[in-house]
């Protein structure tokens, strides 16, 4: 059986969110209060409706509360996420993704009990950052305020050692959780496995222990 969603919000954010939800294969109905962003998805989306989601009424009458998931990616009308958010908890929506445009949003959202709370251009910011402080960061995402899991590529300051030899934990505080080798995915590693060169290295920890570990190994 498909996964349905619901995305409120057809900008740049929630219309990616739909295409590629409909690419996975689950069943979106797409809603937006601007018929010509609802049309630019009327044949990707399983259904698109024009609606205001700030009416309770029309969220109802959209059996909304049959969906598990609902994202709000309403775009700059913070107020126009706020009161949506504020509905979709009260008429019991199970699980809620919502977009934040900055702190205080956030903050907010938090209140009202969104399930899961994402920042976009804060989240990419953050990513491309790191990205380019070093060559061998390849990708961050941030799990918290202090924690996150990175990918780090292995070059020949490394190679060839293995995960108990480089003592890794200890040394450094943070976990190879996979490694990814060509076309492959090895997960959860064994102490005496070799690192090679070309390696990733898939780890999780606080964000001052990665850039430790990335600077003392491979500076």
């Amino acid at each position: 059986m498909k996964k349905e969603f619901v995305v409120i919000g057809l900008g740049r954010f929630g219309g990616s969110i739909v295409s590629e939800l409909i690419e996975l294969g689950a069943n979106v109905m797409a809603i937006d209060i601007t018929p010509s962003k609802v049309d630019e998805y009327a044949d990707i989306a399983t259904q698109a409706v024009v609606a205001d989601t700030t009416d309770e009424s029309a969220l109802l009458s959209l059996g909304i509360r049959n969906f598990q998931h609902v994202i709000v990616a309403i775009g700059e009308n913070i107020q126009a996420s706020i009161l949506t958010t504020l509905i979709l908890k009260e008429i019991g929506v199970p699980k809620l993704t919502v977009k934040a445009q900055n702190e205080y949003h956030k903050k907010l959202l938090e209140k009202l009990g969104a399930d899961h709370i994402v920042r976009p251009e804060r989240d990419m910011g953050i990513r491309v950052a790191n990205n380019v402080l070093s060559n061998n960061i390849l990708d961050y995402l941030e799990l918290s305020e202090e924690h996150s899991i990175a990918e780090i590529i292995v070059d020949g300051k490394v190679a060839g050692r293995t995960i108990i030899e480089l003592n890794i934990r200890a040394k450094y505080g943070i976990n190879i959780v996979a490694i990814k080798r060509q076309e492959s995915i090895m997960i959860s590693p064994q102490a005496d496995e070799e690192i090679l060169e070309g390696d990733v290295l898939i780890v999780i920890g606080s964000d001052s222990d990665i850039h430790n570990f990335e600077k003392k190994l491979f500076h």
